[in-house]
């Protein structure tokens, strides 16, 4: 039986009072049910991701100012995610919005919280899928298990080709969330304006009021003329000169 993260219960996620003879809920029973909503969700770093950290390349090549707001963030990821607070970024190709994110995810994770990682034509894919016939979930199951899950992190939001069926999707996503107290993490390539255009309006009015204003990235592409990390058979360790191309 897995260790309760809070340190009070036998790793069940009841409290046993002894005098009334009655359980209650601890404190780890909310995240051990979302884990177990979200257990089929894509919950894992990507292996170009991998090692991220604050003191290594590429993210030491990042916008310091954003980079410290990013910090501050996971100094207060625990607070952050009961309260439902997120955060975006916004920026050109290859200024490292994808790796701060993903910097975010891989420290919630080792905090033991759950989440689920996806690009949004991917997500959306998923949901296309469910309409098959020997899909595994229903679509109101997999909307569910995105509800459940206490960060949900969505790269690439405004690159799907918009859709009267797309947009509502997304809107259920992001509005379930927002009922729920529940935090996210998006990337986009687009300005406020642009990706209301793109996903609609009321959608990121959502996520403006669960973000606050998106953090905005400048300067040019890292990952031009830069080799490839896995080009080599020899895996390299994460900040060496050709692990500066993982910024995104």
């Amino acid at each position: 039986m897995a260790q309760c993260p809070d340190g009070r219960c036998d790793g069940s996620g009841f409290l046993y009072d002894e005098d009334t003879r009655r359980a209650r809920d601890c404190s780890c029973r909310p995240r051990r049910l979302a884990r177990r909503k979200a257990r089929k969700l894509a919950g894992v770093i990507p292996r170009r991701y991998q090692g991220v950290s604050f003191d290594r390349a590429p993210v030491t090549l990042i916008e310091p100012t954003v980079v410290r707001e990013v910090r501050k963030y996971v100094d207060g990821l625990e607070g952050n995610l009961r309260d439902g607070k997120g955060i975006w970024f916004e920026g050109d190709i290859g200024t490292g919005k994808t790796t701060l994110a993903m910097l975010i995810s891989a420290e919630a994770l080792k905090q033991g919280h759950s989440v689920a990682i996806y690009s949004l034509p991917r997500l959306l894919g998923l949901l296309r899928e469910t309409f098959d016939d020997d899909s595994e979930a229903s679509l109101s199951t997999l909307l569910a298990r995105l509800a459940a899950v206490e960060l949900l992190h969505i790269d690439d939001v405004g690159a799907e080709q918009s859709s009267p069926w797309v947009l509502e999707q997304l809107y259920t996503i992001v509005n379930t969330r927002y009922e729920d107290g529940r935090a996210v993490v998006l990337t986009t390539n687009l300005s406020p304006p642009e990706l209301q255009e793109q996903i609609g309006e009321r959608t990121v009015s959502r996520i403006t009021e669960m973000c606050g204003d998106p953090l905005l990235l400048k300067g040019t592409d890292q990952r031009v003329s830069m080799p490839d990390p896995f080009a080599s058979d020899t895996p390299l360790p994460y900040g060496e000169p050709r692990a500066r191309r993982l910024a995104s």
